[in-house]
């Protein structure tokens, strides 16, 4: 981080004259499912590796940012299931990329990209999920040249500066990673301009497609989610990750394995449903030094979607659990300055109390917790700004009346603050 810049090289020139130097790694992997989206990739991701996994396959994952640890971002196949690369293997990985690059001027992120390639190159493997980290023509990840699907999660607006202003441009962006002749999966897409943006260059480049809701569908009935492609119908239990859209990040993964080739039965895709696991992403906390601090009994989610689109989806999850168990909705949130605050806490009027806002000590981007308390208050919600996560819930706690449901608590607005929660109440990622 003191080496090289945070930000973004809207270009592939860069990372393929280091991946020249390294031998071409990237040239060197087992096929490659490669995941664009804006919201959903790393549930997808999470899906991807839960299905191939039950199936028996050996799977590498590459995913950003980290929670909590470095070595999150890779996991290598190992025998009963991937695991985080150890921090050795990856010391010297990062090593020998900075050799390589020998000083020239290139991102973290393209940095952290080529250690995957090199990481995935030399441990053996029979398949390799790899998330895009921003946009997708010119992530540092869109070097791979022959996917064995290409799968585009919801596209919404976010990352403007970088993608354009507007749903057509930024799906174009994201649709960059297809390659010609390749086969493309579709998600689930909230806006038509989308999903037509993206089918039309899956089209021109002559790709196998498969859409959602037209090619492939998936819903609830009866407490089960039913998957129905040209294939046929699949019965499932519903997906462990909470939220009614998890059912269609499960169903694109379920599809775009298919699409890539990969054989997976009725009874491994049943255990992948109920043993997936994704933190920071509508994530139950149930223990920890944070949730000690809360009002006896709350009901704590953690979720670091930070844009309108995924405000809408965790929204509408915890409207879910409303339906279930009728109690007031608390939200602790903090933001960088790159996002659209008020896009966000718009889905949450009308379900949310009152909202305390934070600062993000982990980024020098955060918004202040007075001016996001502004913004949430614009947006038409009760707000006000706390010093911090435990500072909230200990308000809560010390004011909470004793004849009230105990409080169901979002906290969430950014992954760097998801990382904090996860670090200071002792449950990182594992």
């Amino acid at each position: 981080m003191q080496l090289h810049p945070k930000g973004f090289d809207l270009s592939l020139d860069r990372i393929r004259g280091l991946l020249e130097k390294l031998g071409n790694p990237h040239l060197k992997l087992p096929p490659v499912i490669h995941i664009a989206g804006t919201n959903g990739k790393g549930s997808a991701s999470a899906f991807c590796r839960a299905l191939l996994e039950a199936g028996g396959y050996n799977v590498h994952v590459h995913t950003s940012p980290h929670l909590v640890n470095w070595h999150e971002r890779y996991r290598l196949a190992a025998k009963g299931g991937s695991q985080f690369v150890t921090d050795d293997i990856l010391a010297n990985a990062i090593e020998r990329v900075e050799a390589a690059n020998d000083g020239q001027k290139i991102t973290v992120f393209e940095i952290l990209t080529a250690v995957a390639f090199v990481l995935f190159s030399e441990h053996p493997a029979d398949v390799v999920i790899m998330e895009v980290g921003l946009g997708g023509r010119f992530d540092a990840t869109n070097v791979i040249a022959e996917p064995a699907v290409s799968l585009i999660m919801p596209i919404s607006v976010d990352h403007q500066a970088y993608l354009g202003d507007s749903v057509e441009l930024i799906a174009a962006e994201k649709a960059g990673i297809i390659k010609a002749g390749c086969p493309v999966v579709i998600g689930f897409q909230y806006f038509d301009e989308a999903r037509n943006v993206v089918a039309s260059i899956a089209e021109r480049l002559s790709c196998p497609l498969s859409i959602f809701g037209q090619d492939f569908v998936a819903y609830e009935e009866h407490g089960r989610m039913v998957f129905q492609n040209e294939d046929g119908l699949i019965d499932l239990p519903l997906p462990r990750l909470a939220g009614r859209h998890q059912i269609a990040n499960a169903a694109a993964a379920i599809e775009a394995i298919q699409m890539a080739g990969f054989t997976i039965t009725e009874k491994a895709a049943e255990k992948a449903l109920m043993v997936v696991d994704w933190p920071a992403r509508m994530q139950r906390l149930t223990h920890g030094s944070l949730v000690d601090l809360a009002p006896a009994a709350s009901e704590i989610w953690l979720d670091g979607g930070h844009n309108p689109g995924a405000g809408l989806v965790i929204a509408e999850a915890l409207g879910e659990q409303e339906e279930r168990t009728t109690r007031p909705l608390f939200l602790i949130i903090g933001m960088i300055n790159t996002k659209d605050p008020v896009g966000y806490f718009r889905a949450f009027v009308g379900i949310a109390r009152h909202v305390f806002t934070v600062p993000i000590p982990s980024s020098d981007a955060g918004i202040a917790n007075d001016a996001l308390a502004v913004s949430a208050q614009k947006a038409g919600l009760s707000a006000e700004p706390v010093h911090s996560v435990e500072n909230a819930l200990k308000i809560l706690r010390d004011t909470w009346p004793t004849d009230e449901a105990p409080p169901r608590i979002l906290i969430g607005g950014s992954l760097y603050l998801a990382g904090e929660v996860l670090r200071d109440n002792g449950t990182p990622p594992v």
